[in-house]
């Protein structure tokens, strides 16, 4: 690039998507007098989904702007809760967030996932037939402009995944209602009609049981039930705190 030159400061939220030397502080950017501030923005390493609003010597602008030499940019973080304009909030989790996947599922929350890589335009093309947010750790992927919406996923720990999805997107939570292997929903069941499903011990000790409409997969309150509990728990304080 070798045309205008102009000013760009990142929000202390977005440091970990751009160099070291750009952190804190205004720095300066030459463009190449052409491409949009979009594009300018995710050239220095950001994606467009992290970016709430872009501020240009004082005035929000689109990122279909085109920069002028001598502005100064503001690039600031999404604003939480965030929202998502245009259809129920639902979202789609690429391979490696299995776990955020089925701690979604479990509070109720619409959740797809793809237990393989598909690769990214297959996740993209889905998240826009499906209008679903695609959560991911791959910045490539949401890069993708047929994405329909989409958010990084910033920790590696499952509990600080969730936590941070949960403040972002304030989705409504429905504990217990959709079945965490196939996102289907739950309806209650008798012991018979998942009788094919309990080894001897089960049978004997519980009476309280529920079944996946679309997969079958019968539930129960087992031996995992209380730090399943737990999780739904802190969920549920969260979103009252938020309130």
């Amino acid at each position: 690039m070798n045309g205008p030159e102009i000013h760009v400061d990142f929000a202390p939220e977005l440091g970990l998507f751009v160099p070291h030397g750009r952190r804190g502080r205004a720095t300066t950017v030459v463009t190449d007098g052409a491409s949009t501030l979009g594009h300018v923005v995710e050239s220095l390493g950001v994606p467009l989904t992290e970016v709430g609003a872009l501020v240009v010597n004082g005035r929000d602008v689109p990122v279909s702007h085109v920069p002028s030499a001598g502005e100064s940019v503001a690039v600031r973080p999404v604003e939480r809760p965030q929202r998502v304009p245009g259809a129920d909030l639902r979202f789609l989790l690429d391979v490696h967030l299995g776990t955020l996947a089925r701690r979604l599922r479990l509070l109720g929350v619409d959740t797809a996932y793809e237990s393989s890589d598909i690769g990214d335009a297959a996740l993209a093309a889905r998240s826009a037939a499906e209008q679903r947010v695609m959560l991911s750790r791959d910045r490539g992927l949401l890069r993708r402009r047929e994405l329909w919406a989409g958010a990084f996923v910033y920790s590696t720990r499952p509990d600080d995944q969730l936590r941070d999805v949960l403040d972002r997107f304030a989705p409504e939570l429905r504990p217990w209602t959709r079945c965490t292997a196939c996102n289907g929903l739950l309806k209650d069941a008798t012991k018979e009609e998942v009788a094919d499903q309990l080894e001897g011990g089960t049978q004997r000790s519980y009476d309280v049981f529920a079944q996946c409409r679309e997969c079958g997969r019968a539930y129960w309150k087992g031996a995992h039930h209380e730090q399943l509990e737990a999780i739904v728990e802190r969920a549920l304080a969260q979103g009252s705190s938020r309130a």
